[in-house]
């Protein structure tokens, strides 16, 4: 499977980009529904189909992809409070950190105070450097009854911003909340944004060590390993992820750039 483009970095913000996320708006209640056999369908297909196939991009690091895939979601069910929930996560993935916060507040407009959709918006304001009103919307979503890994990733990924203490134990105890590996991974892009690599490849080396046979998690490794100068390791980690998915166009990319120049032209040769 062919991956997007490396969001482990914020990408530059343009025009275009802006105004292609401004229309992820949802339809008017009594706008008129779309026709022919096409149009059926797709009317055809549930929310909980697009929500899978949303968590299938996320997971392959397609973010794009996956956003398309929750705003779809919510053109067949309004209420679904997933398809709000990863629309604004994929947006903070992909470095739309003011479309982001703005989505999560029309989210909170349909669900108010939602602990989920708090914690989503405290991830945007934090990307966007704005701490104190992240730590509100936290403190917010810690409140709320019961718990979730999210909610804890969050908390541990402001902790980081503010470089205080406290971020580990936020990050173990949302990996203990859920044993998903994509918890840890999740983590660990939050560390590589914040520019602490050592913390990032701790927690991409968990994901690897919960599902060895994502392609995801040893890309991220990767990238944590060049960040600290272990190209080596880093080879063998992108080497792994071409193992796994030949078609993973970053990983190739990356290693020639690590100079594993032979494995990754074997490889590109199948693409």
């Amino acid at each position: 499977m062919a991956i997007g483009p490396d969001r482990l970095t914020a990408p530059r913000r343009s025009r275009w980009t802006i105004a292609r996320f401004d229309k992820l708006e949802l339809p008017d209640d009594d706008a008129q529904p779309r026709r022919g056999p096409a149009a059926a369908q797709a009317a055809a297909k549930d929310a909980a189909h697009w929500l899978r196939l949303a968590d299938e991009q996320r997971r392959s690091g397609s973010h794009e992809s996956g956003l398309r895939f929750y705003s779809r979601s919510l053109e067949v069910d309004r209420t679904a409070v997933a398809g709000w929930l990863g629309q604004v996560q994929m947006l903070v993935q992909l470095g739309e950190y003011p479309q982001a916060e703005t989505w999560a507040r029309k989210a909170l407009e349909v669900f108010p105070q939602h602990a989920e959709i708090l914690a989503a918006a405290a991830q945007a304001r934090c990307r966007m450097g704005s701490l104190p009103e992240a730590l509100v919307h936290s403190d917010a979503a810690l409140e709320r009854p019961g718990e979730s890994a999210y909610r804890w990733l969050v908390r541990g990924e402001i902790i980081l911003a503010q470089r205080g203490r406290g971020d580990d134990h936020c990050f173990d105890k949302a990996c203990a909340i859920d044993r998903d590996w994509l918890v840890p991974l999740e983590a660990a892009t939050a560390c590589l944004f914040h520019e602490v690599p050592a913390k990032a490849l701790s927690r991409a080396q968990q994901a690897v060590e919960r599902e060895a046979a994502a392609p995801r998690t040893w890309y991220v490794q990767g990238i944590c390993q060049r960040r600290l100068g272990m190209e080596a390791q880093a080879r063998k980690s992108f080497q792994r992820v071409l193992e796994l998915s030949p078609q993973h166009v970053d990983a190739r990319a990356r290693l020639g750039e690590t100079g594993g120049g032979w494995l990754g032209r074997l490889f590109g040769r199948r693409s």
